[in-house]
Formats: structure tokens, C-alpha cells, sequence
């Protein structure tokens, strides 16, 4: 799309950026519904008779196929422009939540992995890493904030939606059925959303911005091609950062009804409320750790949440105090939203943003990997350990511990403070 934005004394180049932010978040919100599964659980084990790691297949299946969509996605939105990736992600995600609706038995547990999980999973990780790699093209100077903001619409959507479907399912005795109605107000949320989207043109700049030459959060001198950046160690590292940030956070947002209830003694009632508010610090910390990155550095930022993370574990088990139980789980909930927050400026910055989309998009395996393995782990030494989370979270303890020898190992793979390309190329 060619802009008159780039020429001297017309338009404003960022006239119409803030109006993109909106239209991302709206998308995000639609997706972030996936994290508002846990309201479908008890319904479907009384309705088909099914256990527990049956219910919970298709939440698992749709986080573990993520990746694939963010990766083909990625690449696609890099040489295609943000809207097609993004409309035909949603549309996928949308009416894999609709087809859904289909199941009807207790046989019928392969169709609703096929559509939620593989079908809703895929649609989503295409629709959820384009906005993120557009909106970094047009906020070159606000890189870290943008990113949050952008993010934090998924983490708040469960906050949203799962209140909703909750009404509707005790409107029936059909639970999938609810999946049509929801899966229809995903499509209407994406299509109006993603509509807008668009890279800037070539050449785009911010006016009066200038990339840092001196400070904490510098951009890198080069841009990377996907296969070069899977070459250097800074990928595999800053993945690495992700999915042990991820696997922590996760493993405690699984089981944090159920170790509320355990731990703190709260009735089902409390610990379903302190979920829902939970939800909001999710969405928080992504805006807010990616805004303190742009200060502190983004290293910095990384040992803060695990840090954070490390304390919060270690005295979770014993927080008998329903006060200090739900301040230290908002805590671990912040440093969980801030990894997804921080994380897509941190590779922009280490590999510039025209290739970001494909660049993030295939980091986002730290998310499959992460959100599969911290609930398994926990599970199976809460098990092993009598009905007991000291010894589960002790071990997310001391494995965000450990986790603190990669950020300041993890260097930029190319000299900072000199400027990038911020042009999306493509304008569509």
C-alpha cells in the first residue's frame, strides 16, 4: 500500500498506528478465550462420563499445535502482509471452536481434539503472532510497551469469555453446544480486527526517533533471515528463556483452583473468583514487564520474572493465609503474562523486525513445550508425592532458579545502537 506518509510536510508516517493497536487487541481478545477451557471441564466429565485428562485433551492438544501455526504463519505474514495470515488464522480458529459443537458422545473425544485442539490450536498460533510481529514495525520507538499491549488482549480474553461461557453452559445440558455461539463471536471479533491490519510502507520511520545508541534496551545491527537467526545461539537461548518462564507460570496457573482449595483452605467458590481476578495479571504483567524492559534492558527484565518467579514457588506451599496465597500467585501470574509480553521486543531487537514473524513465530514452540510440560510435571510429583504441592512447587522453585544462568549469557548476536530498517515492505 503506498502511503503519501513518507513524504515530507503531508500526512503524519504514524497517522492511524494507535487505531491498528486497537483492532490487534480485539483479535487477541477472541483468542485469548482458549485460556478460559477450565470452565468446560467438570460440564463435559458429567455429560460423556469422561476423566479428567480427558477433558482437558483438547486445551492440551490446541496449546501444543500452537507452534505450527505461528511458524507458518510467521513466515507467510512476512512476505504476505499481516491481514491474510491473520483473517485466515481466525477463520480457522473460529470455526474449529464451531465444528466443536459437533460432539455428542462419549466416543466422539477425537472430534473435539480434531477441532478445538488441532484445527482451533493451528488457526490460532497463525492469528496470534501477526499482530505482534506488525505492531513492532510500526512502534520502532516503543517497542517493548507495544508488544505488551498487544499480547495482553490474549491474556485478558479468558477474563472475558470464560464468565460468558460459563452462562451459557448453565443454560443447557448440551455443553458443546456453547461452542457455536462463542466460536461465531471469535469469527465476528477477528474479521472486524484483522480487516485493518497492515505493515507500514517501505521506508517507514517514527518521526523525531532515533534508535538508541547508549542504554539498556538496544536494537541490534542486523536483520536476520529466519534460517540465519536459527544459526546463532541467541535463538536457541532466548527460546530456552521462554519456555522455562512459560513451563513455571503455567504449572502453578493449572492447578491454581485446586492448590487455592488445598493450600489456602478457600471454598470452590473463592478459588474460582481468585482465578478469574488472576486472569487480569496475566494480562497485566505483559504490559507491564514489557514496559519496564524498555527501561531496565530486557536481560534484566527476564532475571526479575524468574527471580520473582523462584521466591513465590518457594513459599507458596506453606502460604496458609488466603491474603499471602493469592499476593504471591499474582506475582507468579504477572511474571507469566511478562515472558509473552517482553519476549517478541527482545527478538525484534536481536534480529530486527522484518523477518519477525517468522523469526518469533517459530520461538512460540517454547509455549508448546512449556505449557505441556510444567502441568504434566506438577501433576505427576503432587501424585507422587501424596496430594501434596510442597515438593511440586519446590521443584518449579528450583527450576526457575536454574533458569537464571541464561539472560545474562544471552547476548546480542550482532553490535548494538545502530539503526535497523523498520519498513514492513509489503503494505497489505
Amino acid at each position: 500500500m503506498a502511503h503519501t506518509a513518507t513524504v515530507p510536510g503531508r500526512s503524519a508516517p504514524t497517522r492511524g498506528r494507535w487505531g491498528l493497536v486497537v483492532a490487534a487487541v480485539l483479535v487477541q481478545l477472541a483468542l485469548g478465550a482458549v485460556y478460559a477451557w477450565s470452565v468446560f471441564n467438570k460440564p463435559l466429565q458429567d455429560e460423556f462420563g469422561w476423566a479428567k485428562w480427558e477433558a482437558v485433551l483438547p486445551f492440551e492438544v490446541a496449546i501444543g499445535t500452537i507452534f505450527i501455526g505461528s511458524l507458518i504463519g510467521g513466515r507467510i505474514q512476512d512476505r504476505r502482509g499481516p491481514r491474510p495470515v491473520a483473517l485466515g488464522g481466525g477463520v480457522l480458529y473460529a470455526v474449529g471452536n464451531m465444528l466443536a459443537s459437533l460432539t455428542s458422545s462419549k466416543d466422539d473425544l477425537w472430534l473435539l481434539v480434531l477441532t478445538y485442539g488441532v484445527l482451533g490450536g493451528i488457526g490460532l498460533g497463525a492469528a496470534y503472532i501477526t499482530p505482534i510481529a506488525m505492531l513492532a514495525k510500526w512502534f520502532p520507538d516503543r517497542r517493548g510497551l507495544i508488544t505488551g499491549i498487544a499480547v495482553a488482549g490474549f491474556g485478558f480474553g479468558a477474563v472475558i469469555v470464560a464468565p460468558v461461557a460459563k452462562g451459557l453452559l448453565n443454560g443447557t445440558d448440551d455443553p458443546t453446544s456453547v461452542f457455536f455461539p462463542l466460536g461465531l463471536a471469535y469469527l465476528i471479533a477477528i474479521l472486524l480486527g484483522a480487516s485493518f491490519f497492515r505493515n507500514p510502507p517501505a521506508g517507514y520511520q517514527v518521526p523525531g526517533f532515533t534508535p538508541k545508541t547508549a542504554g539498556r534496551a538496544l536494537a541490534g545491527t542486523r536483520v536476520y533471515t529466519l534460517r540465519e537467526a536459527l544459526r546463532t545461539r541467541q535463538w536457541y537461548l532466548l527460546t530456552a528463556i521462554l519456555t522455562l518462564n512459560v513451563a513455571c507460570g503455567i504449572a502453578f496457573i493449572s492447578q491454581a483452583s485446586d492448590a487455592t482449595q488445598v493450600i489456602a483452605g478457600a471454598s470452590a467458590a473463592t478459588a474460582a473468583t481468585l482465578v478469574g481476578i488472576l486472569g487480569l495479571f496475566n494480562g497485566a504483567g505483559r504490559v507491564a514487564w514489557a514496559w519496564l524492559s524498555d527501561r531496565t534492558g530486557r536481560m534484566a527484565a527476564f532475571i526479575g520474572m524468574l527471580l520473582l518467579q523462584a521466591i513465590c514457588f518457594f513459599i507458596l506451599p506453606h502460604a496458609a493465609s488466603f491474603a499471602l496465597f493469592a499476593v504471591l500467585a499474582a506475582l507468579i501470574y504477572l511474571a507469566y503474562g511478562g515472558g509473552f509480553g517482553t519476549m517478541p521486543a527482545t527478538a525484534a531487537d536481536y534480529f530486527g523486525t522484518p523477518n519477525g514473524g517468522a523469526i518469533y513465530g517459530a520461538m512460540i514452540v517454547a509455549w508448546s513445550i512449556g505449557g505441556v510440560v510444567g502441568p504434566l510435571v506438577t501433576s505427576l510429583l503432587y501424585e507422587a508425592s501424596g496430594n501434596s504441592y510442597t515438593l511440586p512447587f519446590t521443584v518449579i522453585a528450583i527450576v526457575a532458579l536454574v533458569a537464571l544462568i541464561l539472560p545474562p549469557i544471552t547476548k546480542m548476536p550482532s553490535e548494538p545502537g545502530r539503526p535497523q530498517s523498520q519498513g514492513g515492505g509489503t503494505g497489505r
